[in-house]
């Protein structure tokens, strides 16, 4: 058998059969219909500050706090009242959903491409390379998150306390260093499993290279996996990023993100009387994580007919 015998294989469109099968799955559809009206309020942040008429940063304390100074609540001008600081509830979340997945996405993403490539090279060489990079997997998953992370977004500070390096690229970088491990684990074990199979042995008794093998061969079939540990691994990164900005060394405010919404509603115990200050962003970060974990469930479910039942 040949090269070009193999290359001339049948190759049947599959994709709209797929996309039959995603689509007859609730949890599917559940999912995507959540996950788009997230995406959606992200979008659309802007239309909603001009049609309200208030900027994430800007403050209104003559309309939007009382003769106490206590935030009044949800109004026509105001639809989930306003914080402390007289700014719009509202607003500030859905730029907080921007802040979300412009962190969360490409984290996810850089996480899942290194984790990829060391879990193939880790599981397709095997022997020693493979024990030395299993032994570095299990060094860094020992680190404890939130201490960690921590000390490195606190050498990205300057002498006058201001950033040396952007925030959301500090957080992004640090999100994936520790995300990058549970890919490489899930690609390592698909590949050991796949390196003794017959597809492998068939490309190296044809005498293919070992790259070829890997991208052409191996990657293809364990992508779709993947892709599905990315929709889990996603609302889990959300988090962590909602994590830091509560604990104060993520995004700062003013610029509203979800975790530091949260903070400031519970540093000023104003929740208590204005649940509207704490329901925007409390509710709009479990809505996103429930969207992305019941389509990760679904897809599953589609890619894995077997795992099911």
């Amino acid at each position: 058998m040949s090269v070009d015998l193999l290359d001339q294989r049948p190759v049947r469109n599959l994709t709209p059969r797929f996309l039959a099968r995603l689509w007859r799955e609730r949890s599917v559809r559940v999912g995507l219909t959540i996950v788009g009206l997230v995406l959606a309020a992200a979008l659309l942040a802007p239309v909603a500050a001009i049609l309200l008429g208030h900027g994430p940063t800007e403050q209104f304390a003559d309309a939007a706090l009382d003769e106490m100074g206590i935030p009044i609540g949800p109004s026509s001008s105001f639809p989930l009242g306003a914080d402390g600081n007289g700014r719009d509830v509202l607003v500030r979340t859905l730029y907080g959903a921007q802040i979300s997945l412009l962190v969360g996405i490409p984290a996810t993403t850089v996480a899942m491409i290194i984790g990829t490539l060391i879990g193939m090279v880790s599981g397709f060489l095997a022997g020693r390379v493979d024990r030395v990079i299993s032994q570095a997997i299990d060094v860094a998953m020992s680190f404890p998150f939130v201490v960690t992370a921590l000390s490195l977004l606190s050498l990205n500070r300057g002498d006058q306390g201001m950033p040396l390096i952007s925030p959301i690229l500090v957080i992004i970088l640090v999100i994936a260093l520790f995300s990058w491990t549970y890919f490489a684990r899930l690609t390592r074990g698909m590949v050991l499993e796949m390196r003794s199979g017959p597809m492998v042995e068939a490309s190296l008794v044809i005498g293919a290279s070992k790259a070829r093998i890997i991208f052409l061969d191996i990657l293809p079939n364990v992508l779709p996996t993947l892709l599905v540990y990315w929709a889990v691994q996603l609302p889990a990164n959300i988090v962590a990023e909602a994590t830091l900005s509560f604990l104060g060394v993520g995004i700062q405010a003013p610029v509203p993100s979800w975790g530091n919404m949260i903070a400031e509603a519970q540093r000023t115990s104003l929740y208590q009387d204005q649940p509207w200050f704490l329901a925007g962003p409390g509710l709009a970060l479990f809505v996103t994580v429930v969207g992305f974990n019941t389509l990760s469930s679904g897809l599953r479910s589609v890619l894995d007919p077997h795992g099911r039942h």
